[in-house]
């Protein structure tokens, strides 16, 4: 177990049991889709630049702890280790658009031709594109603080992904889906950089300030980020409830529909994953880079594929429920990848000390950290 870790018999019994309260939160979201249908639809209406006010408050929540954790003096340090920055990229913008295009042509084109007629599938290939090239903004900060990664690398893995993003996604997406007008809603992109990076970062910091300002040091952060932790569990299981019960009519209405498309994503999103975090351990990276980047990598900014299937194909159309699809499947399948990261983090040297890195531990059973309970 490296240095830190906390062990099971020592985390509340509420986050010990996370999976439970997942699975009770999708069935209560579907239940109240299908209960309250109109009123729902109300909620998710409360929309600036096409992303939900109450989803945007709820993740605000889930990632404000993790600011506070940043230092400004450790952001200028992450370029001294620029081979997690580099894995990043690479994942994002050399990997995962195409290999999401060639699952998705795969699977609609030919192993799902039968149950699928061509023009829907063909609008279910576009919109999983267009979740293949939209890196995730906002939930890789609660996905990297339940693997308790390094906060200010992965703000820099985060921002990084975000300026590349406005240069490159037009161009691929444009490519992939053979479009040469791509609209993209640059509402939407800068207003969930500056929701979901820029204000949570400020207050973090204005707050840590203050924090350090009382003599109480980093152990003053750390005692206040621990009482706020309960509201981000909260807010993530919020969060859960609200996605699922505004697609609730459609998850009843088209279950089969949404089988098929959820089961490229998962490969996708379970092979980028494999393929970054092996990587990572062949780089050596530490844990709390590694985890980071490979979950970056297979979390997508949803907000943006969303608005951009519906400007393109329209509300109704195949593209939008792919995106739509991509939506319900990530949290579950995210977490159960943030749980694997947990379990192996062993399987990744410990921690720098004086500057030296400690070699990567043998794969023995007794070396591997106890469960850290992030489900």
């Amino acid at each position: 177990m490296h240095p830190g870790e906390t062990t099971p018999s020592r985390l509340p019994l509420f986050e010990r049991f996370l999976s439970l309260w997942i699975a009770l939160a999708i069935v209560a979201g579907v239940a109240l889709g299908s209960v309250a249908p109109g009123m729902m639809q109300q909620l998710a209406g409360l929309e600036v630049a096409r992303v939900n006010v109450l989803v945007a408050v709820l993740i605000w929540v889930m990632i404000y702890p993790m600011m506070l954790k940043i230092a400004p003096r450790s952001i200028a340090h992450v370029g001294r280790r620029p081979k997690g920055i580099l894995l990043t990229v690479v994942i994002n913008w050399l990997v995962k658009p195409f290999t999401m295009a060639a699952l998705a042509i795969l699977f609609f084109k030919y192993i799902f031709a039968p149950f699928v007629p061509a023009e829907d599938a063909a609008h279910y290939i576009a919109g999983m594109i267009l979740l293949g090239v939209a890196p995730c903004t906002a939930m890789v900060f609660v996905w990297s603080d339940l693997t308790k990664g390094d906060p200010a690398y992965t703000l820099v893995q985060v921002t990084i992904n975000d300026l590349i993003l406005v240069f490159a996604f037009a161009p691929i997406a444009g490519l992939l889906l053979g479009v040469t007008n791509l609209f993209v809603p640059w509402d939407t992109l800068v207003f969930s950089v500056v929701i979901f990076v820029v204000l949570p970062l400020a207050g973090g910091m204005a707050t840590r300030h203050m924090l350090m300002r009382g003599n109480g040091g980093d152990a003053a952060v750390n005692r206040f980020a621990g009482k706020l932790k309960p509201f981000s569990i909260i807010g993530l299981l919020l969060t859960v409830v609200l996605l699922f019960a505004f697609q609730a009519e459609t998850l009843l209405a088209q279950p089969l529909r949404v089988g098929l498309i959820a089961v490229p994503l998962l490969i996708q999103g379970y092979s980028i994953f494999a393929i970054a975090y092996v990587v990572a351990r062949l780089l050596k990276l530490e844990f709390k880079v590694a985890a980071p980047a490979a979950l970056i990598g297979t979390s997508n900014f949803f907000e943006l594929a969303v608005a951009i299937a519906i400007s393109l194909f329209g509300l109704a159309s195949g593209a939008a429920l792919a995106t739509v699809v991509g939506v319900l499947i990530e949290v579950p399948m995210m977490l159960s990848l943030v749980k694997f990261a947990n379990r192996t983090s062993h399987w990744f040297p410990a921690p720098a000390v004086n500057g030296a890195i400690a070699p990567v531990v043998p794969l023995k059973p007794e070396a591997a950290p106890a469960d850290t309970g992030a489900l």
